[in-house]
């Protein structure tokens, strides 16, 4: 039987690096403005896109339903966000960023560029070609995705 080099198989070292990564910029967002993974992922979603409902956000940033739900109520309840009923669907309800939400989303996307920039730094000449490699990875897994295609 053949076994799996875990620490070597691809989806499994893309996944560590990926939580490592969030984990690391977290020290961007969370220490000053408390705000978990998700809700800064709806928080950023919506000061990009203004004006979204709840499943978008959740297919936009490839976050489960249940984990959506608590950061929007979340950000709810400190007033960074507030929902009104859509006018194409009266069951959904569209989502966006109050005043204070948008101070708060403006303070932080320097910090997450400049957090950007130094992580790009540090590959170097290598930047290019593993950005062009990534965008490639993310084409061939969006293919195998319409295709019906299993990852992991």
């Amino acid at each position: 039987m053949v076994k799996l080099q875990l620490e070597q198989f691809l989806p499994y070292r893309l996944n560590r690096i990926a939580a490592a990564v969030s984990q690391d910029f977290r020290s961007v967002y969370g220490p000053h403005h408390d705000l978990t993974i998700p809700e800064w992922r709806v928080l950023a979603t919506l000061g990009q896109f203004e004006a979204m409902s709840a499943k978008a956000i959740g297919r936009h940033s490839a976050m489960h339903k249940t984990k959506v739900s608590r950061a929007v109520r979340a950000l709810e309840e400190r007033r960074w966000l507030r929902r009104r009923q859509s006018e194409q669907d009266r069951r959904e309800e569209i989502l966006t960023l109050t005043a204070q939400g948008e101070r708060v989303y403006g303070q932080i996307v320097p910090k997450a560029v400049a957090f950007e920039r130094r992580l790009l730094e540090q590959l170097g000449p290598e930047v290019g070609p593993f950005l062009e490699a990534l965008g490639h990875l993310e084409e061939i897994v969006r293919i195998a995705a319409r295709a019906g295609g299993e990852r992991d």
